[in-house]
């Protein structure tokens, strides 16, 4: 038996020295609108690709005034409305699945890819606000993790979108009030703070979820949950409000 595997190996040896690489060519083909298309590919895809242009072009709510995230300091409408979707549509999957609830929304103002025109919103509207595959997660901060998430947001100088908390600083970016659900920080009190995958692993330098008790996975794509929250709302009003100030002194 050894000497028939010693034979393949000795075969196999031989094969390998009598295998030469003659030569290599090679042809770039520059990919553009210019490029044929084949036929017979795009009469196959034709029917997926109707399907996939009638749902991205389905209609899920209307919003009388267009939001870009640019519009405002501090706070934007579509920083908000992000903030508040979250707010209100992961809660009930969050308790359900972890019998808690949340007691806050903090996203980031980099996640806010597009803006809303004015009118009709559609599925692509939420896929071209969210592009990414972020899911939903909450982080379980005690008062000191809250402390520090309030420390990032005071020196941040961007409007991140949150949901029940508002923060005032002073015209140097001091803070002067925090709050959650218009309560202060209480020491040795754990928080729910609703956020995504991408910031838990310290996107955007939130490295202060690192420091979190536990994070809790929803299973809920960011993106599914703005075209739930369309869905679920007819009309979108939301607007900057007082989540976020300066009060200048």
């Amino acid at each position: 038996m050894k000497y028939a595997a010693l034979f393949l190996i000795l075969g196999f040896l031989a094969c390998k020295e009598q295998v030469q690489l003659q030569k290599i060519s090679g042809q770039n083909i520059k990919v553009d609108v210019n490029l044929p298309g084949v036929d017979s590919i795009g009469e196959f895809i034709k029917p997926y690709k109707s399907s996939i242009e009638d749902e991205m072009n389905k209609i899920l709510s209307y919003t009388p005034k267009a939001m870009y995230k640019n519009d405002t300091p501090y706070n934007t409408a579509i920083g908000n409305m992000m903030a508040d979707a979250v707010f209100e549509v992961a809660n009930p999957v969050f308790y359900q699945r972890f019998n808690d609830s949340i007691d806050a929304v903090l996203l980031n103002y980099g996640g806010i890819r597009a803006g809303i025109n004015k009118g009709k919103i559609t599925t692509r509207t939420a896929y071209n606000i969210m592009p990414f595959e972020n899911m939903v997660v909450v982080a379980k901060l005690d008062h000191k993790g809250v402390e520090q998430m309030v420390e990032y947001l005071s020196k941040a100088k961007k409007a991140h979108p949150i949901s029940n908390m508002s923060i005032k600083l002073n015209g140097n970016w001091k803070l002067l009030d925090f709050r959650i659900a218009d309560n202060a920080i209480v020491k040795g009190q754990f928080y729910y703070i609703a956020t995504s995958d991408y910031l838990v692993n310290g996107g955007d330098n939130m490295t202060f979820f690192q420091e979190a008790e536990a994070i809790y996975p929803t299973d809920y794509k960011l993106r599914s949950l703005l075209i739930d929250y369309f869905e679920a709302n007819d009309t979108i009003r939301s607007m900057p409000d007082r989540r976020f100030q300066m009060i200048k002194q």
